[in-house]
């Protein structure tokens, strides 16, 4: 009788851990799995196990909101949002006209979300009438929206009207910059904001919160009438029609949404870096994102808040701990050279697993 129960009992665990694993997904299993090893072996390769786990921390927190920027449009059918590039260029526009008024402080970080709120509805409306046209085919032709914006404002930067000395090229007085530094202005505003700092370790809360405050509204707009129908329309469309739903005006208000949540993704971004860069800098920033979501056990179809928390953190976790960890078992700087391989072999596999979805 013992033994039954026994027996009873471990296959009940075994089920359970079965399940917890599916629920997981195996492929995320692993790669926590391995982070978790990078973090153990971290200090044996002469790094400090805390110093990793804030680096690790303050990437999360700069690339967040950017990776959240993608549930809007999947959940209404239109896929990843390749073209994330026009929300980023907003959200520089945003930047650079706050510098160019003089802001400074919290005042120039909230202008500059202000200023890049009319490019985003702008530039994201257009995007979403494009996406309307071309259903079935919305991430390949996005791809190329996100890469020709970025060309096109290489030549923009250049003749804009700018004038702020800090900013334009000293010899001719015209024309932005590559980098822009945002000391006196919001340079470190929410890394610094409720920081708690222990020995080694630094937690950015005001960029944990920041991002809590933006994912808890976009979940709870989700849950809302126009939410449902919003995800509805990503679901089946010919029912959402048939329910008096239009597809159209939901696809667009999604990219919107998408948009406007890029551009502030990469002011939150640059408050954490220190430096507005311009031209092709936004060219492949899509990438990341996407492999973060799709990481995070998210589909073309289907994504939550837990997915971009937990895409996030390990894209970001393998991404910080790898080349540190190798330069220091190996003793050369292949650093650069590591981080590309890593981060190109997560992106390509993401992209092999976006049709699997997490519940």
């Amino acid at each position: 009788m013992g033994l039954d129960t026994a027996s009873l009992d471990s296959a009940m665990l075994k089920t359970k851990i079965q399940g917890l694993v599916k629920s997981f997904g195996l492929p995320r299993l692993i790669i926590a799995l391995f982070l978790l090893l990078l973090f153990i072996i971290a200090p044996f390769a002469g790094l400090n196990f805390f110093t990793g786990l804030s680096d690790t921390f303050n990437r999360f927190g700069m690339n967040a909101v950017l990776v959240l920027a993608m549930v809007p449009m999947i959940h209404s059918g239109c896929g990843l949002n390749f073209g994330l590039p026009l929300g980023i260029i907003s959200g520089l526009l945003g930047a650079t006209l706050s510098l160019e008024f003089e802001f400074t402080g919290m005042a120039s970080f909230l202008m500059a979300i202000v200023f890049s709120t009319p490019f985003a509805v702008i530039l994201g409306y257009g995007y979403g009438v494009l996406l309307n046209k071309v259903k079935g085919g919305e991430m390949m032709i996005a791809t190329y929206v996100g890469f020709s914006s970025v060309a096109f404002m290489c030549m923009m930067w250049l003749l804009l009207p700018y004038d702020n000395p800090s900013m334009v090229w000293g010899f001719s007085g015209e024309g932005l910059r590559t980098t822009i530094s945002l000391e006196g202005a919001y340079s470190g505003i929410l890394m610094n904001f409720l920081s708690l700092e222990i020995g080694h370790l630094k937690i950015p809360f005001g960029m944990f919160l920041f991002f809590a405050l933006l994912a808890f509204l976009v979940w709870g707009f989700l849950k809302t009438k126009t939410g449902t129908a919003m995800t509805a329309v990503g679901s089946n469309p010919v029912f959402a029609t048939a329910s008096g739903v239009s597809v159209d005006k939901m696809r667009t208000l999604s990219v919107v949404m998408s948009t406007w949540l890029g551009a502030v993704g990469i002011i939150v971004y640059q408050q954490s870096f220190g430096f507005i860069q311009l031209y092709m800098s936004p060219f492949y920033m899509a990438l990341p994102a996407v492999s973060a979501i799709l990481l995070g056990g998210a589909s073309v179809n289907k994504a939550s808040i837990t997915n971009v928390v937990i895409g996030t953190f390990l894209f970001q976790g393998i991404l910080t701990m790898t080349p540190s960890v190798m330069n220091g078992l190996i003793q050369t700087d292949v650093s650069e050279v590591i981080r590309i391989i890593v981060s190109n072999g997560m992106i390509l596999y993401a992209l092999t697993r976006k049709q699997e979805a997490t519940r």
